[in-house]
């Protein structure tokens, strides 16, 4: 299932991975991860399944720009799944293999394009407009490990607002609401939800009541059960603030 809006698709294919196409622009966000384009992924429960896309199998390469918001997130295996052979990688300038237990290739052995990121930046990419937004966890709030840490620092990840086709996007990344969100001029608001490691459900449907997009699509939820939530209560919530929201749950 894909969401439209005027001309602008949102395709959101499980935990951050989300497609984005205008006149033929195609831009992926975060793609990969815990099998969700491999055909690997499995429902942690049955409130999983029935709201997450099934994970089937992708490899449509057909991305001109692949924006990365973490090291969490960078997956080479997505980005060769998604990405054109002249495609572009809009990477965040803090992702640091050395910071995973996996074993990722460093940016520059990627065989696209990158280009790295602060986290207030903007550029032109692959004739897409798109600007760099701070993406991290409150120290003194909720998300953070037994010593205290956050799980995302500040300076670890940033989001994504992009302008396609006139139509402005907003992916957040894995982030707390912070000041400054509310701020944005934003037409599709691409949320996560899931909780734990981000903004929860309740805190993402304050913030599109704040923003006040003509569409909110959620994402970043049900794909493993620290991220499981009810997205139709999410759902409810925002269409009661009068504010458009679809879930593209089954591919």
């Amino acid at each position: 299932m894909a969401v439209t809006y005027g001309d602008l698709t949102v395709e959101w294919y499980g935990y951050a991975t989300v497609r984005l196409e205008v006149g033929g622009t195609v831009v992926y966000l975060d793609p990969g991860r815990y099998g969700v384009l491999t055909g690997e992924w499995e429902a942690d429960s049955e409130t999983a399944a029935d709201a997450h896309p099934a994970g089937e199998a992708h490899r449509p390469t057909d991305g001109d720009l692949v924006c990365l918001t973490h090291t969490h997130h960078y997956d080479p295996d997505g980005i060769e799944r998604v990405a054109r052979s002249d495609a572009t990688v809009a990477a965040f300038d803090g992702i640091d293999v050395r910071q995973s237990a996996r074993d990722l290739p460093r940016l520059v052995e990627l065989p696209s394009d990158v280009v790295t990121l602060g986290m207030e930046d903007e550029a032109l990419l692959a004739d897409v407009p798109l600007w760099t937004v701070p993406a991290y966890n409150d120290p003194d709030g909720p998300r953070t490990r037994p010593d205290g840490t956050p799980f995302h620092p500040r300076g670890r990840g940033c989001g994504f607002l992009l302008s396609l086709g006139g139509t402005r996007v907003f992916w957040p990344g894995d982030t707390d609401v912070i000041d400054g969100h509310e701020k944005l001029d934003v037409d599709v608001f691409v949320p996560p939800i899931g909780g734990s490691f981000t903004m929860n459900r309740q805190e993402a449907a304050e913030l599109a009541a704040a923003l006040d997009p003509d569409l909110v699509v959620p994402v970043h939820y049900n794909t493993f059960e620290a991220l499981e939530t009810d997205s139709r209560a999410f759902a409810a919530d925002v269409a009661s603030r009068g504010i458009p929201v679809a879930l593209d749950e089954h591919n």
